[in-house]
C-alpha cells in the first residue's frame, strides 16, 4: 500500500574486522525484513567494519574490502526490501564514514557524514574527510533523510534534509554508552523533530569494543517529541517500525516500548558485556583472576562469572603471610557461591627465595614498599604463568580510585588482560556489591542471592602487604578520595574549587600529585569498561611526564 511504509530495524552487535560475519549478520536481518514484508532495512553506523575501527580503516585494503562486501550484498538482495548500511567509502584519495542505500541491486545512494566527532573518544576528524550535507533518498513512496550519528546533534543538517523534502529521518549510530547518555540523545533527537516538524529513528548498535559498549536502545519520535517506539538496551533485535501517511504528514505507529534499567543495573549491565565480548572477539573462553577476600576482586569474580559463566572462571588465592584468616575464608566462600573454580598456591616459598637472592644488595636497608611490591608482582609472575600454561586471560581488579592515585603495583596486581571495574569508583563498588547481591536478571550466568558475602563488603580495604595495614593508612578516606577525585578529573575542577568545596587543601595537593605523578601506570594497565565520559584511556589523556602543578 502506497500510504503505508515499514522500516526493518537491526539492533545488532558487530566485531571490528569480522567483515564477512558482519556481512552474514545483514543477509540474515534481511531475510527476516523480506519475510515480515518490509519496504527497507536499516542496520547502524559502520556496521560492515564494526566500530570504533580506529587507524585499521586508514589501511586501503580493509576499506575495499568493506566495499566489496557492500557491493555484493546490492547484488544479492536486490529482490526484497532496501537496505541501508553504514560502512567505509574511499573517492578521490578522501576517506569518508558513509552510508550506503541499497536498492534494484545497486549502491543507489551513498550518505557521507557531514559532522565529525572529535571528543572523548573519537577521533574521525583525524580519519575522515567532512563530506557534504546530502540531500534525501526514495524508497518506494518516501524521501528519506539520514544524518549519520553526530550530524543529528547538530541543527543544520536536519534542517537541510527537511527543507528539500524529507519525510522522516532515519539516524544511523555507533553512539557508546556512558552513564545517563541516553537522556543526551533523547534531548538532542526531540530537538530535531521538535525544529523540522518530522518523525525521526534512532538506531544504535549493541555489543563491546575494547573499553566501549554500544548499549542499544533504539527509538522512534514522532513529531511532537511523542515517543512511538523504545527497543531495549545491550540486547540484539530485529524489530519492524510501521509508518502511515496521514493529512500531516508520515507519522510513526506506536509500537514496542521496553523499560529501561537504571544506572546501577545499566553500569552493571556494562562491565559484564565489556568482558563477555572482549573474551569472545578476541577468542578467550576463559578468565582467571587473583581473589584476595577483597571487594574489589569479589566484585569482578562476579562479573566474570555473570560474563562467562562460573565454570569458565578460575579463582587463585595467593597468601602470604600477612594474609589474614578472615581474607582467606572470604576469598573461598566467594568462590564456592558462585560455582567457580578454587586453587591456593602460596607465595611464601617464592619469596623467601627472591629475599635471599636480594639480600646481598639490600643489606643494610630498612624494609620498605619495594619488600611489599615484590609480593605483589610474585603474584602477578604465578598468574601470568597460570594464565600462559592453560590459555586463561587475567583479569586484573583495580578500582577506578586506586587506578587514579596509582595504588597498585605495576607488573603486579596491574598484570592482567582486562580490568572490568576500571571506571568505577571505590565508593561504587561498594554500592554494587550491594546492587548485585539484591538483584538478578536472564543476563547473567551467575548464580542468584547474595553472592558477595556481606563482611567483604563492610570491613575496611586493605592491601595486606604488610601487619596491619589499611588503604587509609596511605589515602584518604574512600568517600573524601573519591568527592576529590570526581571534581579533579571527571569535573576538571581546580585545587582551589576543591578547597571551597569544603576539601583540606593539603589533601587535594596530594591527591592531585598522586594522579599526575602515576600517569605512567595508567599508559600500562588494561583497558576496561567505560562507564562515565572521563574514563581513563581515551577520555582523558594526559603526558606521562608532567611538572605542572595547580597553583590555586
Amino acid at each position: 500500500m502506497a500510504d503505508r511504509f515499514r522500516l526493518t530495524l537491526a539492533q545488532l552487535n558487530p566485531t571490528v574486522g569480522a567483515l564477512d560475519a558482519n556481512a552474514d549478520m545483514v543477509r540474515a536481518a534481511w531475510a527476516t525484513a523480506k519475510a515480515a514484508g518490509a519496504d527497507m532495512l536499516a542496520l547502524p553506523e559502520m556496521f560492515i567494519t564494526g566500530y570504533q575501527t580506529q587507524d585499521l580503516v586508514m589501511k586501503p585494503g580493509f576499506t575495499l574490502h568493506a566495499m566489496r562486501l557492500v557491493d555484493t550484498l546490492a547484488k544479492e538482495c536486490a529482490d526484497g526490501p532496501a537496505i541501508g548500511i553504514g560502512g567505509p567509502y574511499a573517492f578521490a584519495e578522501k576517506l569518508y564514514n558513509a552510508y550506503f542505500i541499497l536498492s534494484g541491486g545497486k549502491v543507489q545512494a551513498t550518505i557521507l557524514k557531514h559532522h565529525l566527532p572529535n571528543e572523548t573518544v573519537f577521533d574521525e576528524q583525524r580519519l575522515f574527510s567532512s563530506g557534504p550535507v546530502n540531500g534525501p533518498y526514495r524508497i518506494g513512496p518516501l524521501c528519506i533523510g539520514t544524518p549519520i550519528c553526530e550530524d543529528a546533534w547538530h541543527p543544520d543538517v536536519c534542517e537541510t534534509l527537511a527543507e528539500t523534502g524529507a519525510s522522516f529521518f532515519l539516524v544511523p549510530n555507533g553512539s557508546p554508552y556512558y552513564r545517563h547518555k541516553l537522556d543526551r540523545r533523547l534531548t538532542h533527537m526531540v530537538a530535531r523533530v521538535v525544529e523540522t516538524g518530522l518523525p525521526l529513528i534512532y538506531l544504535n548498535m549493541v555489543g563491546g569494543q575494547d573499553d566501549q559498549v554500544f548499549d542499544g536502545g533504539s527509538f522512534v519520535l514522532n513529531p511532537s517529541g511523542e515517543l512511538a517506539a523504545l527497543l531495549p538496551v545491550f540486547d540484539e533485535t530485529v524489530v519492524h517500525v510501521d509508518f502511515t501517511e496521514t493529512p500531516e504528514g508520515w507519522r510513526a505507529v506506536e509500537g514496542e516500548k521496553s523499560r529501561h534499567p537504571d544506572v546501577w543495573e545499566q553500569d552493571y549491565r556494562v562491565m559484564v558485556e565489556a568482558l563477555r565480548d572482549y573474551c569472545d572477539k578476541s577468542g578467550f573462553g576463559k578468565v582467571l583472576l587473583g581473589l584476595s577476600g577483597g571487594i574489589d576482586s569479589a566484585i569482578v569474580a562476579t562479573i566474570a562469572a555473570d560474563a562467562l559463566g562460573p565454570e569458565n572462571v578460575r579463582c587463585v588465592m595467593l597468601p602470604s603471610e600477612y594474609t589474614s584468616r578472615a581474607s582467606l575464608d572470604d576469598a573461598e566462600a566467594v568462590a564456592k557461591v558462585l560455582g567457580c573454580r578454587y586453587d591456593y598456591v602460596p607465595i611464601g616459598p617464592a619469596r623467601q627465595v627472591v629475599t635471599e637472592t636480594l639480600a646481598p644488595l639490600f643489606e643494610g636497608l630498612a624494609p620498605d614498599t619495594t619488600e611489599e611490591n615484590i609480593q605483589s608482582r610474585l603474584r602477578g609472575l604465578l598468574l601470568m604463568a597460570m594464565s600462559n600454561k592453560f590459555g586463561e586471560m587475567l583479569l586484573t581488579t583495580g578500582n577506578k580510585s586506586e587506578v587514579a592515585v596509582g595504588y597498585a603495583t605495576i607488573y603486579g596486581d596491574m598484570a592482567g588482560g582486562y580490568n572490568p571495574i576500571k571506571d568505577l569508583y571505590k565508593t561504587r563498588v561498594f554500592e554494587t556489591c550491594r546492587w548485585r547481591n539484591a538483584n538478578h536478571r536472564p543476563w547473567m550466568k551467575g548464580p542468584a542471592g547474595e553472592v558477595i558475602p556481606p563482611r567483604i563488603i563492610d570491613k575496611p580495604p586493605s592491601a595486606e602487604l604488610r601487619a596491619d595495614q589499611k588503604d587509609e593508612d596511605s589515602l584518604p578516606p574512600y568517600p573524601v578520595l573519591d568527592a576529590i577525585l570526581t571534581m579533579l578529573i571527571d569535573e576538571e575542577k581546580s585545587v582551589a574549587e576543591a578547597v571551597a568545596a569544603g576539601f583540606d587543601r593539603d589533601v587535594v595537593k596530594k591527591v592531585e600529585h598522586l594522579i599526575y605523578l602515576s600517569e605512567y601506570k595508567r599508559y600500562q594497565s588494561a583497558p576496561g569498561a567505560r562507564l562515565t565520559f572521563r574514563a581513563f584511556w581515551l577520555d582523558r589523556r594526559y603526558p606521562i611526564v608532567n611538572r605542572w602543578r595547580d597553583p590555586t
